[in-house]
């Protein structure tokens, strides 16, 4: 019997996998903290997190400690909720569309939330009683209810969804330009372009205790609804006749998706291929039930992010490259695979 056999049928290695896990991602975290222009030695950063979370009082330089707190444990949390986040999203849209490449950047739902976001940012939409974050949603929305409607209009089939999202995606990134090239200064052109391409840059405190609950929730949600996921994949009729609302189900969790992408893009800006690949390679490792995929996914989506973090400030010398870029980078290879496999197995 082989590995992934032996994850996908006993529960006691799914444990080990997910314990394991766990001690990826701190170690990871501990890394991201540590690696940057100033080094800093891993024992470092673990005495300025116990000075702030435990109260020790061991002696540090207060450079050291500003960096590990104010700048880089910061950054590295909202890397990992924002991969967390966008691996939930993947497998909640994949699962309720039947579709093995549905994620919100194939789908426009991201290329909606920039639309909103950059709206609210740049044309003052809302009359500044929306938020950055709420303009992301309502984009989200607004891309997503396009879509839908245009995927049923032409049949409703699974390739006709991701037609439609194609179509979605370049509609809204399209608004995106014109309003960044016809409204924007030369400053926020450059700064909205640069986010759009998925920027940890500017990340603070206050980022963290923004994407880390929303991304918490989304998982807990995503958990109740677990056995519902799993129905989704018979058919809406399969799912009906177990006793799922499939209508209730459909709202909350298309909700949740939309809520979550629009939280991502207001912080980090647009990332894509997480939500496609993550979910397919824990699907691989720990099998199609979603009591067991979500954990994986999670815990594997927070990790990929903190990687490609590591990765954006170390791969070119004194340089950070976006981490959209680092993400696409890994991501489209994967997505031709994912995308031959599918066509393979139609």
């Amino acid at each position: 019997m082989s590995g992934v056999t032996v994850l996908r049928d006993r529960w006691w290695a799914l444990g080990a996998l997910i314990t394991l896990s766990l001690v990826l991602l701190a170690f990871m975290v501990s890394l991201a903290v540590s690696i940057g222009e100033i080094a800093i030695p891993l024992s470092t950063t673990a005495k300025a997190i116990a000075n702030r979370v435990f109260g020790a009082s061991f002696e540090l330089s207060r450079i050291h400690q500003g960096i590990i707190w104010d700048y880089r444990l910061s950054r590295a949390l909202v890397a990992a909720s924002v991969g967390a986040a966008l691996a939930l999203c993947g497998v909640i849209l994949q699962a309720l569309l039947r579709n093995p490449l549905a994620e919100p950047y194939v789908l426009g739902i991201s290329a909606g939330a920039s639309t909103g976001a950059v709206a609210v940012m740049i044309l003052g939409f809302g009359y500044g009683l929306l938020t950055l974050s709420s303009g992301a949603f309502v984009g989200a929305v607004v891309a997503f209810l396009f879509v839908a409607v245009l995927a049923a209009g032409t049949g409703g089939q699974s390739d006709r969804i991701v037609l439609a999202g194609v179509a979605g995606s370049q509609l809204f990134n399209a608004l995106t330009s014109y309003i960044v090239t016809t409204s924007a200064n030369a400053e926020q052109a450059r700064g909205v372009m640069f986010w759009l391409l998925g920027s940890l840059g500017g990340v603070r405190w206050s980022d963290v205790y923004l994407a880390a609950p929303i991304a918490l929730a989304g998982f807990i949600i995503c958990m109740l609804h677990a056995r519902a996921l799993d129905a989704f994949a018979f058919g809406v009729d399969a799912a009906e006749t177990l006793g799922i609302s499939v209508r209730r189900v459909r709202i909350v969790l298309l909700g949740l998706t939309a809520l979550m992408t629009a939280a991502v893009v207001s912080i980090v800006g647009s990332i894509g291929f997480v939500g496609l690949v993550i979910p397919h390679a824990a699907r691989f490792i720990v099998g199609p039930l979603h009591q067991r995929l979500l954990p994986a996914a999670t815990l594997m989506g927070a990790i990929f992010m903190v990687a490609a973090d590591i990765v954006s400030r170390i791969i070119i010398p004194q340089q950070i490259l976006p981490i959209g870029v680092v993400t696409a980078l890994f991501g489209a290879p994967a997505f031709a695979v994912i995308l031959y496999r599918a066509r393979t197995a139609a």
